[in-house]
């Protein structure tokens, strides 16, 4: 058997050659207008709206982390004023290679750094400021450093630009909109590809701009002039995927505690929001079925603050907890934004190192075999009546996400079923849409074969990019899987059965991130 990607066994996230030739054959004379070949019937019809091609490369990271780096590390902080002095930052032994690497072993692909948070301190040697590492004890280009060690190691480089800023004298004129775009232009033009821009929705206040103690109020919908700053990347670099309430790509997922709506749809109402001006509820849940794609991102630190405090060094979360929060972000279709804030030292605290370490051993070993591998697949309709491999019930099981089980049009509630080679104990399910097809689905449910009979043990809503249904452990031969309520025919790209382990170390799931039905 010849299989596609490497040369690991069948059933190991690789799908067999005749598939994907069949899959690109199909898309590519649909696409054309040309009529199929024999054996080929239509895809679905897209449900918009649908993810761009940035969009879709920046749901397959699922989790990465943030760099809050600045003058607050060393004045004990988590807001500067803008009056602080450059001398003030001066790291003892920055060290990006240990930075990147804890964030590596991790499992995070990729990392934002604070270039510049409201105090308007600069991580580089931006030739607009003075206000800047060049003048600071450390005169290194940290952004420089970190975006080289992320290369080195594979991990995407991001940036956070805070709009505003509390040290600048002409913030609030149009004189700084002209700066913050020079910055802007800096960091898109001399420091690699960046995957993500983090507009932050903080702006506006007092600070002391230019030296002088005042507060200053600017219309957060329309001082930036959006739309011409995120112009900006798009002609820079347009792989960049653009963070805000209002997205265009991304939206913040309404709290800073890492938590998605048990319900978090990937689409939004988009121009009900703009920067800083957000109905926290919907961001949390979205909208059905929205104007745009703009998924969530669950921000939050891996301590109290965003920045590092000393006395917060034993209030590093649990590694139980982010496994927790793991679930209640990408388990509900959204990306795990997690805060590792380098210390005085400029490096990440041993205390976070060992946490983060120990999370990804858990997350590792639950999901590192899928025990629905090897099962016989069926379902209740397979679009064409299955003489399309296209689209037939295997497609779920053959850990690619080009590939998908969709039904005829007029089938959205079908259910599909693994009859497993034995009984097999597990206590998480996973389940991803192909998301170019938009998403589709709006509730399932989950049964298990017991005693002679079907018994559901678990719901839920917003597949999108990845749900992960999470509960007490079961023991089954069959497992159902029930399309409860679907605006189409869905199009299933995943269907896996893990096992967290059950190790003391691992510690038993706690309640916070389960979903109805457990």
């Amino acid at each position: 058997m010849a299989l596609v990607r490497g040369s690991a066994p069948a059933g190991k996230g690789l799908i067999e050659r005749r598939d994907f030739i069949a899959t690109a054959v199909g898309a590519g004379v649909t696409l054309a207008g040309l009529p199929l070949p024999r054996g080929f019937i239509d895809p679905p019809a897209p449900f918009a709206p649908l993810p761009t091609l940035r969009q879709l490369a920046w749901h397959e990271l699922e989790f990465y982390g943030f760099l809050h780096f600045s003058v607050n590390t060393f004045t004990n902080r988590e807001w500067g004023d803008g009056d602080e002095s450059p001398a003030v930052f001066n790291p003892t032994d920055f060290d990006a290679a240990q930075i990147v690497e804890a964030a590596r072993d991790g499992g995070m692909r990729g990392l934002i750094l604070t270039c510049k948070h409201h105090d308007g301190f600069c991580l580089w040697p931006s030739r607009y400021t003075e206000h800047s590492v060049k003048n600071s004890p450390f005169k290194r280009d940290a952004v420089k450093e970190i975006s080289v060690a992320c290369g080195s190691a594979g991990v995407k480089f991001g940036v956070y630009l805070s709009p505003w800023d509390r040290n600048h004298k002409a913030y609030g004129s149009p004189e700084y909109l002209v700066y913050y775009r020079n910055q802007l232009r800096e960091l898109l033009s001399e420091y690699g590809q960046v995957f993500e821009i983090f507009f932050d929705g903080a702006n506006g206040g007092d600070g002391y701009y230019g030296g002088a103690y005042e507060r200053r109020e600017i219309d957060n919908r329309t001082y930036y002039d959006w739309p011409n700053t995120w112009q900006i990347v798009r002609d820079l670099q347009p792989n960049t995927v653009l963070f805000s309430d209002a997205g265009p790509d991304i939206r913040w997922v309404g709290n800073e505690n890492g938590i998605a709506g048990e319900t978090c749809w990937a689409t939004q109402n988009r121009a009900d929001f703009s920067p800083g001006n957000a109905d926290v509820a919907r961001l949390n849940r979205g909208d059905r079925p929205g104007t745009h794609w703009v998924p969530a991102e669950c921000d939050v630190s891996i301590r109290p603050g965003w920045f590092y405090h000393a006395h917060e060094d034993k209030r590093v979360k649990t590694p139980q907890q982010l496994v927790d929060l793991h679930y209640a972000s990408i388990g509900r279709g959204a990306s795990f934004l997690l805060n590792l804030p380098p210390d005085r030292r400029g490096r990440i605290h041993e205390n976070d190192v060992r946490s983060l370490r120990e999370f990804r051993q858990i997350i590792d070993g639950t999901f590192a075999t899928n025990l629905a591998v090897g099962a016989h697949v069926s379902a209740a309709n397979s679009r064409g009546g299955g003489r399309d491999r296209r689209f037939v019930p295997g497609n779920v099981l053959d850990g690619s996400r080009i590939t998908y089980w969709a039904t005829d049009d007029d089938v959205r509630t079908p259910s599909l079923t693994l009859a497993l080679a034995r009984e097999v104990s597990f206590n998480v399910v996973r389940l991803r849409e192909y998301l170019p097809l938009g998403q589709r689905v709006e509730a399932v449910a989950l049964d298990q074969w017991q005693n002679g009979q079907w018994v559901e043990f678990g719901t839920a809503t917003s597949i999108g990019n990845c749900r992960l249904i999470r509960g007490p452990r079961i023991t089954t031969s069959r497992v159902r899987l029930r399309v409860t309520q679907a605006s189409v025919c869905p199009a299933i790209s995943d269907f896996g059965l893990f096992a967290e382990p059950t190790s003391p170390s691992a510690g038993p799931p706690s309640g916070s991130a389960h979903s109805p039905g457990y």
